[in-house]
């Protein structure tokens, strides 16, 4: 039994801080509008989240469940041709959104739901996101490499 707080209530077993951003970020995929990977992705400093983002197309555009998604039509593999994609991935929108909204990112941890892209990995170098917790695999060998070499970890959910 947990022990008793002040006023003699009780506090049922809480998540760690790691699990608590994941499953925030499992909220944050599903207002995802991409077809073919719903992915949520958290900027968190010092255990405060700062900014989120979903991949989607860009605001007050049509999304692809209305015009269809190019990459499928084109058989384009996971991990290539970025540039075939209307939207906007979970990684880009959280920078973009703290930006528009003055929020300083420096130093801050990443939680996503899957591994970023080359695209987003510069991105997230060039913000200088200190390190990055990830739930799902993403086949981008090049973005392994920048992340490596720009010496920010990589951690999967365990």
């Amino acid at each position: 039994m947990p022990a008793p707080l002040e006023g003699g209530s009780t506090l049922k077993k809480r998540p760690a801080w790691d699990r608590y951003f994941f499953e925030i970020a499992r909220v944050v995929a599903s207002r995802s509008t991409c077809l073919r990977r719903r992915v949520g992705a958290l900027l968190v400093l010092d255990k405060r989240i700062l900014a989120t983002g979903y991949n989607g197309a860009p605001a007050g555009l049509a999304h692809c469940a209305e015009t269809g998604c190019l990459r499928e039509k084109m058989q384009v593999p996971a991990g290539e041709r970025h540039e075939l994609c209307r939207g906007l991935h979970a990684e880009q929108n959280a920078i973009i959104q703290a930006a528009v909204h003055g929020v300083g990112i420096e130093g801050a941890v990443l939680y996503c739901t899957h591994y970023p892209c080359v695209v987003c990995a510069k991105m997230l170098i060039n913000a200088k996101i200190s390190r990055i917790y990830v739930a799902e695999p993403y086949p981008d060998e090049l973005s392994r490499e920048l992340l490596k070499d720009a010496d920010i970890s990589v951690y999967f959910e365990a």
